[in-house]
């Protein structure tokens, strides 16, 4: 759906994508234009189209009656679990647990817990995302992180990370989380995008070693480690551009400790030239190949994010009192690539190398 600066009064959008069931030859892609009568931000929980109820059906196994009696079974486990307080039971919040599961309610639950736990162990990152915070709305304001305004072919919302848009010398590392966070619980509201996922896309140019010392290791691992597991999203595309060589080595070590399904969606380019191939430059900002100038682009993102202010502001009324009910895998369940080694201990290891970057 393209928007436009009166986007946000338009009551008619045009969506034209293509449905690609998972594992499935491009011959058996299902092609599909319909018509939303709403912008995607205002778009009702009652008023998904057919055409997006498809793609979860192909994709997600999700059908009506199953819909509901799993709904029915995460609300009574909610309910009857003593370690939770004032957990939201609409469905449009606990569809992004069941969804990014494919529905297996236990896993769903596991998710819950989870989610719960990384805005309980990182209260500076994670609560009070107020986007009209000063210093919250400094950084959105500058471009760091936003959702450009059309899905693509697939339906899917285009996050972009924009390096350069961050200032380390005027914000810690919390910021910089604070910012995706505030952006991921925004999207994660809309449930064309519970169904149809996301594409990210990372723009490396203008990265210096104040980036990465801005972090401490320990919190990076932590972080980067538990909300990869926890935030309830479906990551479709993840498009690295413009990488320094210098920080090949870090992209390699992340992506040794991601999942295997989030490693095959991971792609890595020294420029920018190919990305218009790969990713819609109708869902680009007009520095990276696109039409709409990056800031038109995140000033619609900002009106966004103001809409759901209060939505997004009230889940920090949920509680979780242990952690108790969350699954651990065993030592014997670790990721062979991982070498047995802890995750946080190898981050630590390399602090000295953060600190002797020296970037082109």
């Amino acid at each position: 759906m393209a928007l436009n600066s009166s986007a946000t009064n338009t009551k008619r959008k045009l969506f034209a994508f293509t449905i690609v069931p998972n594992n499935s030859p491009r011959q058996n892609q299902i092609s599909i234009s319909f018509t939303m009568k709403h912008t995607i931000d205002l778009l009702p929980n009652s008023e998904l189209p057919d055409e997006v109820l498809k793609i979860a059906k192909l994709e997600l196994r999700e059908e009506k009656c199953a819909r509901e009696q799993s709904l029915e079974q995460l609300r009574n486990w909610i309910l009857k679990n003593e370690d939770l307080r004032e957990v939201r039971l609409d469905e449009q919040f606990l569809l992004r647990f069941l969804r990014c599961k494919k529905y297996s309610v236990p896993m769903a639950q596991q998710t819950l817990l989870k989610y719960l736990n990384v805005r309980r162990t990182f209260p500076h990152m994670y609560a009070q995302l107020d986007c009209l915070e000063p210093k919250l709305s400094e950084v959105l304001s500058s471009g760091y992180i936003f959702a450009t305004p059309k899905r693509d072919k697939n339906g899917r919302r285009v996050v972009i990370i924009n390096a350069k848009g961050f200032n380390p010398k005027l914000y810690d590392s919390s910021y910089q989380a604070r910012a995706h966070f505030i952006t991921y619980e925004c999207l994660m509201e809309d449930q064309a995008t519970q169904i149809c996922g996301l594409v990210h896309v990372g723009d490396f140019s203008g990265v210096t070693t104040a980036h990465i010392t801005n972090w401490n290791p320990t919190e990076f691992a932590r972080v980067f480690k538990w909300s990869e597991q926890s935030l309830p999203m479906r990551h479709k595309e993840i498009h690295l551009v413009n990488v320094p060589a210098t920080l090949k080595w870090l992209i390699d070590f992340v992506k040794g400790r991601v999942s295997t399904k989030i490693r095959q969606r991971l792609n890595v380019y020294t420029n920018d030239k190919e990305l218009t191939k790969l990713v819609d430059p109708e869902c680009l900002p007009q520095e990276l190949g696109g039409h709409m100038p990056m800031k038109a682009m995140v000033e619609l993102w900002k009106e966004e994010l103001a809409a759901k202010r209060e939505t997004i502001l009230n889940l920090d009324k949920i509680a979780l009192l242990s952690d108790r009910g969350i699954m651990r895998k065993n030592n014997s369940n670790v990721d062979k690539n991982s070498n047995n080694i802890n995750f946080v201990s190898q981050m630590e290891s390399i602090e000295g190398s953060f600190r002797k970057l020296e970037f082109d």
